[in-house]
Formats: C-alpha cells, structure tokens, sequence
C-alpha cells in the first residue's frame, strides 16, 4: 500500500503536467466540471489540508489544488513549478512521506500550517501556501528534525490547538509585529513584559524553558557562547484569531543566514505561547531554485 501511494502521487504528477493519456473517456468535460465545482466548495484550509494528508492516503484529487501552470516554490532544496514538487516525490523512501497537520490557519488569501512530517526522517514544518482564483500558486515553508522534550517537557507540537478572537486578527498581528520590530529588531528589551505575559508564556522551543526566565537563561547562554540570535527583518505576518505567525530573516548560532518561522498565541493582547522552527538558508550555490527563502 505504501508504495502504491508513492507511485500514485507521481503519475499524478505526470498527468497534470503534460496531460492524460486518455482521450476515449466519455462525459469529460461534466466530469472535469463537477470536479471544479466540488473543489469551490472546499475553503483554502480545507484544501491544504487534504493536499497535505494525502500524503497518507494517496488520494490524487488534491494535487487539482495546485494550479499546474503556476507554482512558485520557496523551498530552496526543490525544483520550481510541480515538475520540481514531482521530483521530490520520485525520490519518496520506500515506505513514502508521511503528513500529520497539527494546526492549520487561514489568512486572506494565505494558508499557514504546522505539521509533523516523515520527510526523509521525523521532522516538524511550517508551511504557508497562496492561492489566487481557488488554487495554490505559492509556497514557503521552514523544516527542522524532531527534538527532544526542552527543559520544561514540551515538545515542539504540544499545546494548545482552538483558534479563537476572530475579531482580534489583526490587533493580534499588529502586536506580534510590534514585538519583533521592538524587541527583536531594535532590542529594546525593556518592552518584553508589554508584549509577553510574565506570568504566562509557554515554550515549545525544544532548547528553551518556559516563562521569561527560560527566555533570559537561553539568551545569556547565547552571550557566554558567543552564539549569535539576531532577526534583521520580518518578511510575512499572517494571523487567525489568537494564533499570529512570522516569518522572518537573520542570523543564527555562529551566524549562519537563517529563516525564523515563529508561532505565537496570544491571550488579552499578550503573547502566552510559542513555537518556532529555525531553519539554516541554503547558500545560491546549493539552491534549485531561484525565488529566493522569502
């Protein structure tokens, strides 16, 4: 069965890039057309959601999410359009790719997901999608192997789940992007507890505890290790509810150009919990494709 979706997913591949093989079916164009009409009914969550645990199933119908002409693809380790996304899936392990959304936003036009991925080993990812007229034109996404419990016992997926505060979004986007531009950007750390609840804040960073205090103890280890953790700029902040991902772009550990995915909730204006995936940019050199991290 493993291999069969594997296989699945590639002749898939294959038929939306240069077209069926078939053209003896009768009612195509209906069948083509009720197709359409299903996929309008399903929102953009829906859609990324199923593109992703297809990965498990093997069903071929949300590949048709993807628009087959226009696929702009940030993963700098993979090849632009579907026939780079195609490749990849050639290559699956034998017991194929393995996808299990754990939260999953919508923003406008915008999907963000985190997910606990089998890609070429255990690991947990950000994935932000775009869809223009009801199909997937763009994708980011950040990657990172799957760590131990950090000091507190948490792990890097746990915690809370229920997206609420609709009407907060963007109040709750405008406070995360003050936080970065203030604290992280401009080090202004007198603000921290404007921003953060003292009292409250949980951390599913697996090197880092919980509470302010876990926050200080990994900044001073940085500072005793000449390790480096600098943001230099925030690319996309995309929000639902209480939940407020960013996107951002700086330096990390011995300076290394790095991406920081962060996710944060947010309770009464203040941010209560946090997940991140920190993931190193690929120098040009290595890339397969040139539309750059962000």
């Amino acid at each position: 069965m493993q291999m069969k979706v594997v296989k699945s997913w590639v002749v898939l591949c294959l038929v939306i890039l240069f077209g069926s093989c078939d053209n003896t079916k009768p009612n195509t164009q209906l069948n083509s057309t009720s197709k359409k009409e299903k996929v309008m009914e399903l929102s953009k969550k829906e859609k990324v959601v199923a593109l992703l645990n297809s990965f498990n199933t093997g069903d071929q119908t949300p590949i048709s999410y993807i628009n087959p002409n226009k696929y702009i693809q940030h993963n700098l380790a993979v090849g632009d359009g579907l026939a780079g996304f195609g490749e990849v899936i050639k290559h699956a392990p034998p017991g194929g790719f393995k996808a299990n959304v754990i939260r999953a936003f919508e923003d406008g036009d915008y999907v963000f997901t985190q997910t606990e991925y089998d890609f070429f080993g255990p690991k947990i990812g950000f994935d932000v999608f775009r869809f223009e007229e009801g199909l997937i034109v763009e994708h980011w996404d950040n990657l990172i192997e799957i760590k131990p419990p950090n000091p507190s016992g948490r792990t890097q997926i746990d915690g809370a789940t229920e997206i609420t505060d609709k009407d907060k979004t963007e109040a709750n986007k405008s406070i995360i992007k003050g936080f970065i531009d203030d604290v992280l950007l401009n080090h202004q750390n007198e603000k921290i507890t404007t921003y953060i609840n003292p009292t409250k804040y949980i951390q599913h960073n697996p090197a880092v505890a919980d509470g302010l205090d876990g926050f200080g103890e990994a900044m001073k280890y940085f500072a005793e290790n000449n390790l480096v953790m600098e943001y230099t700029k925030t690319h996309k902040i995309l929000g639902e509810g209480n939940f407020v991902l960013a996107m951002s772009e700086g330096k990390f550990g011995k300076g290394e150009h790095t991406s920081f995915y962060d996710l944060f909730r947010l309770e009464n204006g203040q941010i209560v919990e946090h997940w991140d995936v920190i993931e190193t940019i690929l120098p040009e050199a290595e890339r397969k494709n040139s539309n750059g991290k962000f």
